[in-house]
């Protein structure tokens, strides 16, 4: 399995602070995915901290 974390850096939350803004999605999902079930096909939107969709996660078989 793969777990993939994408974000677009495009929109103005993390235009204008990327670490921060990144900080808050790692801090947010890591602590969120113990709720998750982690099999392949698991995955979600991502939203900043305006609440707008930046990216989204996801679990993907590799074989």
């Amino acid at each position: 399995m793969r777990f993939l974390l994408e974000v677009s850096m495009d929109n103005d939350a993390l235009a204008k602070d990327p670490a921060g803004e990144l900080g808050r999605i790692l801090r947010y999902w890591g602590g969120n995915l113990r709720h998750c079930a982690m099999e392949p096909g698991d995955g979600s939107v991502i939203y900043d901290s305006e609440y707008r969709e930046v990216g989204r996660w996801s679990v993907e078989d590799v074989s």
